[in-house]
């Protein structure tokens, strides 16, 4: 879940990716498309078109806008009710209300694009995981093995309302103080969250890659040997298994967490492949790895097994210096208060912008460093398009992004190999399963 505003100083094969300019690897990029843009009042700014946020095509555009940039991802916001303060109504009239499901949105994206990964939020405090496991692998098998999913919890009431089944942690006003405090109101919730994760990845694991035979001469679609219960009991659920989806053609869709405090970080570090982090600055930086690191050491992440680490920032860009400056000042007062974040607001031009991500890369806390970044558009599609032909074209400049896909996947793209299936490889009469290199992942025709 986001955080509440607070103050902070401003501070095939893939090939081996060519260095930067300073000895780093490039970068990865990814966007987080949400509604009109993230600003407020992005539904009002010129371009925008809120006559189509609730059409497929206006998504279709978005995401085949930021393949064409080459981007390794698009995330999807979702939501279970409408924008609002943590326990109350939504008031305002003013803004974009209403969203469409991320999962479906993802889903349609899916056959109108090749390459880049689509990455749905889901909550995962009011949905059962046996339906997120099924949801998100059938996403990888309409997309071609480019799904991945950010799980996100819920402490709203008006969330659990929708339900009635569960009361959940309340925020009260003391905990909006920091997103330390948030998490330690929350910390049930990101404990059963964790729980969800692990369900879902043994779910998507209980069909080994060769459970289905489909032999038409005997009779034998399917080898029952090679389907698992997984047999998990937690807190507050209990799940037998196996699936009802066969295993993704990634083995493991690729798991993002957003984290803001050290009881997410643990969750990221347990459960996730990648981390999304909000510093303001590049000693922020330093002190957030710092963090994740020590989340690190403390779930016993395997070393061979590292965490990938991308910044979030909200970005306004024009190439005329000052100007999305103004922009967004014009947007602050259509809003009636200047715009706050969880994430650093940019404001600049598309080269200033990659001096400041290539500057916090530099940034290294023990072993760990930024792998890439999570950008948020302020406008949409404004923003996004100063990203792909803006801001890509002057990473490549310098050497420090990809100048074409090298990889059909999402794992491809960040560079993780396949995983190993956990009950093939506890199978007595199993051969040894080795993790495959990015991108030789089974497609849907060889599960």
């Amino acid at each position: 879940m986001s955080r509440p505003a607070e103050h902070r100083p401003d501070e095939h094969q893939p090939t081996e990716p060519r260095p930067s300019a300073e000895g780093l690897p490039p970068l990865h990029l990814a966007v987080a498309l949400d509604g009109a843009g993230w600003h407020p009042a992005a539904w009002r700014a010129e371009g925008a078109r809120p006559g189509e946020l609730f059409t497929a095509g206006y998504w279709v555009d978005l995401v085949t806008e930021a393949e064409h940039g080459l981007l390794d991802l698009v995330t999807f916001e979702d939501t279970l009710a409408l924008p609002s303060s943590f326990n109350g109504p939504a008031e305002r009239t003013d803004q974009v209300r209403g969203r469409l499901d991320a999962v479906l949105i993802a889903s349609r994206v899916a056959p109108l694009t090749s390459r880049i990964g689509l990455l749905p939020t889901s909550n995962v405090t009011h949905t059962e995981p046996f339906h997120l496991s099924t949801a998100i692998a059938t996403l990888d098998y309409t997309s071609l093995g480019r799904a991945g999913w950010r799980p996100q919890v819920s402490a709203r009431a008006d969330d659990a309302t929708h339900f009635g089944r569960r009361a959940t942690p309340r925020l009260v006003e003391d905990d909006l103080s920091s997103s330390l405090a948030i998490s330690k109101r929350l910390e049930p919730l990101f404990h059963e969250a964790a729980d969800v994760v692990e369900v879902i990845r043994r779910l998507w694991d209980s069909w080994e890659d060769d459970a289905e035979i489909r032999d038409t001469a005997t009779g034998r679609f399917l080898d029952r040997t090679r389907l698992h219960r997984i047999d998990f009991t937690g807190e507050q659920f209990a799940v037998r298994g196996p699936s009802i989806t066969p295993r993704p053609p990634q083995g493991q869709p690729p798991v993002a967490v957003l984290a803001h405090a050290p009881i997410p970080y643990e969750l990221a570090a347990k459960g996730g492949d990648l981390v999304f982090i909000t510093p303001f600055s590049a000693e922020g930086t330093a002190s957030i790895l710092g963090e994740v690191a020590t989340a690190v050491t403390a779930v016993g992440r395997p070393a061979d097994h590292p965490l990938k680490v991308f910044a979030d920032l909200v970005v306004f860009l024009d190439e005329r210096p000052g100007e999305a400056a103004r922009q967004k000042e014009r947007l602050d007062e259509l809003d009636g208060v200047p715009q706050h974040s969880d994430a650093h607001i940019f404001t600049g031009t598309p080269a200033e912008l990659a001096d400041l991500l290539l500057d916090w890369q530099t940034v290294e806390t023990a072993g760990l460093r930024l792998e890439g970044y999570r950008l948020r558009p302020g406008r949409l599609p404004h923003d996004l398009t100063a990203i792909t032909r803006g801001l890509v074209p002057e990473l490549q400049k310098r050497s420090a992004f990809r100048t074409e896909y090298t990889a059909d996947t999402l794992r491809g793209h960040l560079g993780l190999p396949r995983p190993a299936n956990r009950y093939a490889t506890a199978r007595p009469d199993a051969a040894p399963e080795q993790a495959q290199a990015p991108d030789q992942a089974q497609g849907p025709e060889q599960a």
